[in-house]
Parts: structure tokens; sequence; C-alpha cells
């Protein structure tokens, strides 16, 4: 159960950092710094939240 809780908090935290990313670079001017940085660490928090989803174990005839 706290396998899905860390994956939902990674999740919120990369739709976060990808509003913010895409707040930003609408803005124009200096913020694509910000855009580029909330970009990547949008990237990488999804690819965590990814990471630690549990995943069903196959029957036993899969292994």
């Amino acid at each position: 159960m706290q396998r899905y809780a860390l994956a939902g908090l990674f999740s919120a935290i990369a739709l976060s950092l990808a509003l913010v990313a895409v707040w930003a670079a609408l803005s124009g001017g200096r913020a694509w710094v910000v855009a580029l940085g909330a970009g990547a660490i949008a990237l990488w928090m999804g690819d965590l939240a990814r990471r630690v989803w549990p995943r069903r174990q196959g029957n036993l005839a899969d292994r």
C-alpha cells in the first residue's frame, strides 16, 4: 500500500512541476531557465513514479 502512496506522491510532484514548466515557458523572457529546470525535474519525478509503481506478479506458469 505504501508503494501506491509513494507513486502517487511522485506523480503529483511531476504533474505540478510540468505545469510550472509550461507556465514558465509561456511567460517568455528569462523564464525559459525555470521552464527547462522544472521540465527536467518533472521528467525525473515521472520516471521515479513509474519505477516505484507496484507491478502485478504473474502466474506460476509465467515464471
